[in-house]
């Protein structure tokens, strides 16, 4: 099943850059909304994923998402499966995230992440950490252990080591792909924003457990040779992510400063409130970004009722969602497949 999405692909180039952006919906072809819970959707960032790193990729994205499935499944938590399957995508060193997290202008790791209870609108995130092998847990720990909504630098280190959590080396996360591209990007001519679109970025994950409850967690190691101490979108609430369960969730990833231009996962779900569907609203909140500051990026987005959508503008995404022992993935725009989601790939 999965060579036949790859043999598609170099056939699909072409038609794809005619298509606008392209949301992967589940509407209402169940009967209820019981039949639509539990449901979580996974991205593995947005841009342009070369084709010898597609294929572990999607395999990536779609172990992360039956992992949060499985928590869901065993009656665990929206948060608690958003956290799972994030920290499998830090763990994974083809994603922008934890042990393969791309570099700051000095060779240095430094990463960000936000997590977000639909339910009490709690969130808690931290930036520019370094030395923390999973981010996404460390920032739920600032939304359930403090008062505060981020901590950043070596307040959130100094915080990690009175929780407990283990400290790792510097090198332990970083791969020689990332240093690799460190050094390309050191040129006088290189342009770091232009080269981050041209890979993987920011991964992230939303979902509705059982009850109803919804939550989104967002994790990256930022964007290419940055300046040391850049913060992006991913631990601002509403740009890297946002929740609430009387409106739904999303998930963001792109260009960090687009993002936060145009609050772009609030702004999502303004529409919504609105009465857009999760297609259309992602749809019109991607659209704007990319009319108003000329950003590129993606989103997976859901409502209270199990609806999702996996949406890009970007050339490329990896997703996955998992919903009624189902599971959904694609790469390029257009592309859909299923299967079910005990079944291999």
């Amino acid at each position: 099943r999965q060579s036949a999405v790859f043999a598609l692909n170099g056939h699909r180039q072409s038609f794809n850059a005619s298509v606008r952006i392209k949301c992967h919906v589940i509407s209402a072809r169940f009967p209820s909304q019981v039949d639509m819970l539990p449901v979580v959707v996974v991205h593995g960032g947005a841009g342009h994923i070369p084709k010898e790193r597609s294929e572990k990729s999607i395999e990536g994205v779609c172990s992360a998402t039956r992992a949060g499935y499985a928590v869901l499944r065993g009656g665990g938590s929206s948060m608690d499966a958003v956290v799972e399957a994030v920290t499998l995508l830090e763990n994974n060193p083809l994603f922008n995230a934890g042990c393969g997290s791309v570099l700051n202008i000095k060779g240095e790791v430094e990463m960000d992440a936000i997590v977000m209870d639909g339910k009490t609108l709690g969130s808690g995130a931290v930036s520019a950490v370094r030395n923390i092998a999973n981010p996404i847990q460390l920032a739920r720990l600032v939304m359930d252990k403090t008062n505060h909504a981020c901590l950043t630098s070596e307040g959130a280190s100094q915080f990690a080591r009175s929780m407990g959590v283990p400290e790792v080396p510097q090198e332990s996360l970083i791969t020689e792909y990332a240093r690799m591209r460190w050094k390309m990007n050191l040129a006088p001519d290189a342009n770091p924003v232009e080269c981050q679109m041209g890979k993987m970025g920011t991964v992230g994950a939303v979902a509705v457990d059982s009850e109803g409850n919804i939550a989104c967690a967002t994790s990256t190691g930022g964007i290419l040779n940055r300046m040391e101490g850049r913060v992006g979108d991913t631990p601002c609430i509403g740009c890297g992510g946002y929740a609430d369960n009387n409106i739904g969730a999303v998930s963001t990833t792109g260009h960090g400063e687009a993002i936060m231009k145009v609050i772009l996962a609030r702004h999502i779900l303004f529409f919504m409130e609105q009465g857009q569907s999760v297609e259309a609203a992602s749809d019109l909140g991607l659209a704007h970004m990319k009319s108003r500051v000329g950003g590129l990026g993606g989103v997976v987005t859901v409502d209270p009722q199990g609806h999702w959508a996996a949406c890009f503008s970007s050339l490329q995404m990896t997703w996955a969602a998992a919903q009624k022992d189902t599971l959904h993935y694609g790469l390029y725009k257009g592309e859909h497949f299923t299967q079910s989601i005990d079944e291999p790939l």
